[in-house]
């Protein structure tokens, strides 16, 4: 007696084909898997567009960034402004807002302008000018220590007294003042007021004041000020040895009078 026997996997492998072949061509659905792949092709165009934009962002934020805060940072300015000769005396911090007459003479001043924002420094440079009435000099305002030390160049001698800052813009308004106008532009007309020091001791620790000042002043002679009409007892007319510097640090310029006794 001979026993027949079936493959059970091939059986089942059988039938599935014959249950293939059953279904028409008709039948079958060409597009069912598609609608997945098409939306996946548009998520991805929709992640790389998205992608490209952040990184296009980054890119013109960085070169914004770059510009205005590491290479206008530090950037010599060489600016000038014109102005007309007044005779007005600006107190220690109020505001001074003149209407100018038209018959004054326009005069012209011009120096080098350098602003630290982050060290929240100015330093300034005025050349010999065009008139006698002012030396020229390099002067720091060092906000962070509150002081401004000017180097008259004609004395080879050092001055220090504490910031005043209604005459004195910040570095970041001053920055932003510098580049609206354009390096080697003048800035718009304006006018002089004028302030008057006076020596009062003799300052032997200069490496105190803070590493600008000590840098400008190093090896000079350095005096401490103080404006004139807060010392009781002087005379405005006394007879004092004076000298005068001319620059600006906001939209006008300032006379800055050192008298030493």
């Amino acid at each position: 007696m001979v026993k027949v026997s079936f493959n059970s996997a091939l059986a089942q492998k059988d039938v599935k084909k014959d249950v293939e072949t059953l279904i028409s061509e008709e039948d079958k659905d060409p597009e069912v898997g598609v609608p997945i792949r098409q939306q996946s092709k548009v998520w991805c165009w929709c992640m790389c567009l998205g992608l490209a934009l952040m990184l296009s962002g980054v890119v013109v934020g960085g070169a914004y960034l770059y510009r205005y805060y590491i290479l206008e940072e530090g950037r010599v300015f060489v600016c000038g402004v014109k102005y007309r000769e007044e005779d007005f005396m600006i107190p220690d911090q109020d505001e001074v807002e003149v209407e100018l007459p038209p018959q004054y003479q326009l005069r012209e001043i011009e120096q080098s302008i350098r602003v630290l924002e982050r060290e929240q420094v100015e330093l300034i440079n005025v050349p010999v000018p065009e008139f006698d009435e002012s030396d020229p000099a390099d002067i720091v305002h060092d906000f962070h220590r509150r002081l401004t030390a000017y180097l008259d160049l004609s004395l080879n001698k050092c001055y220090v007294i504490p910031l005043n800052t209604s005459i004195v813009m910040p570095p970041k308004d001053f920055m932003e003042l510098l580049i609206n106008t354009k390096a080697g532009t003048y800035l718009p007309q304006s006018y002089l007021i004028h302030e008057e020091m006076v020596v009062t001791e003799r300052l032997e620790h200069v490496d105190q004041l803070g590493y600008f000042i000590y840098s400008l002043c190093r090896g000079k002679e350095t005096y401490k000020l103080q404006r004139r009409d807060h010392i009781l007892g002087m005379q405005k007319r006394e007879a004092l040895n004076c000298h005068k510097i001319r620059h600006f640090e906001n939209r006008f310029v300032v006379e800055t009078t050192i008298c030493e006794p």
